[in-house]
Order: C-alpha cells, then sequence, then structure tokens
C-alpha cells in the first residue's frame, strides 16, 4: 500500500506546526554582518593593495612570494 500525502503551506507555517524556532532575524543578523564584513575588506581584493601590504613586510615577504610563484609555474620550490 502507498499513501502520498501533499501539504501545500509556506515555511513560516511548516515551522509552526514542526514547532522549530524563527530564525528570520537571525539569518538577516548574519547576512548583513557578512556584508560588512566583505565591504570593509573588499580593499584587500585589489591588487595594488595586496601587494602593498605584501611589500610593507620588506624582502622576506617579497622572497616568498617568488617562491610562491616559482612553485606555481614550474611545481618546484
Amino acid at each position: 500500500m502507498k499513501v502520498t500525502i501533499e501539504v501545500d503551506c509556506t515555511p513560516l507555517e511548516a515551522r509552526s506546526f514542526l514547532g522549530l524556532p524563527d530564525v528570520t532575524m537571525l539569518n538577516d543578523h548574519l547576512v548583513q554582518e557578512m556584508k560588512n564584513r566583505m565591504d570593509s575588506n573588499i580593499s584587500m581584493l585589489q591588487p595594488e593593495e595586496l601587494m602593498r601590504s605584501w611589500m610593507s613586510f620588506g624582502g622576506a615577504a617579497q622572497e616568498q612570494f617568488m617562491r610562491m610563484m616559482l612553485a606555481a609555474t614550474s611545481g618546484k620550490v
């Protein structure tokens, strides 16, 4: 015997029926926090800012960057 039940309800109605908490406000807060962090760190995605931060560490950072590029192109360190 096979029984099929189809329920037509909104997510809010389903959560209420199943006794699950409404996490809409928490989700909105987390999404807004992620947006704020992305906006504040977006400059790190710009190559000029990335190179400027690496160059501020001096020669050691330049040498490490060169080794990383060499390893990426030749597969050797």
